[in-house]
């Protein structure tokens, strides 16, 4: 079944953003903003959007992992989660925040995807 598999990809797109939501959440400008802006501001937005992002990321994550443990056993779809969503965030790092990378990190990516691939072939129906 393939459905699992496709809940499981989109539960770490929602990691991904949830994690790229706490790279840009701060408690503590948000605080600044609630007490020195206006709650319509465009101040005050550019600190509470990311919380939202937090908040929308962090539960659909949730949610489709939920819906991917029904089909897939745990431990493979847990491994296999945190190894898409850290593939899609060194993805995101190196192609938006031109982060620099090397052939021993891609090789060691590629492995992972071996891994994933693996996992996703011979997992327990």
């Amino acid at each position: 079944m393939i459905k699992p598999w496709i809940y499981l990809f989109i539960a770490s797109i929602f990691e991904t953003g949830w994690t790229f939501s706490l790279k840009f959440m701060s408690f503590g400008r948000l605080k600044d903003a609630f007490q020195q802006y206006s709650l319509i501001s465009k101040e005050f937005s550019a600190e509470f959007i990311p919380l939202l992002g937090y908040i929308f990321f962090g539960v659909a994550n949730i949610y489709c992992l939920s819906v991917a443990f029904k089909d897939i056993p745990t431990a493979t779809a847990l491994a296999v989660w945190t190894a898409c969503s850290l593939i899609l965030v060194k993805l995101f790092d190196v192609l938006y925040f031109k982060t620099p990378t090397n052939l021993v990190e891609v090789f060691f990516m590629s492995l992972i995807v071996i891994g994933i691939i693996g996992l996703k072939k011979f997992a327990a129906s």
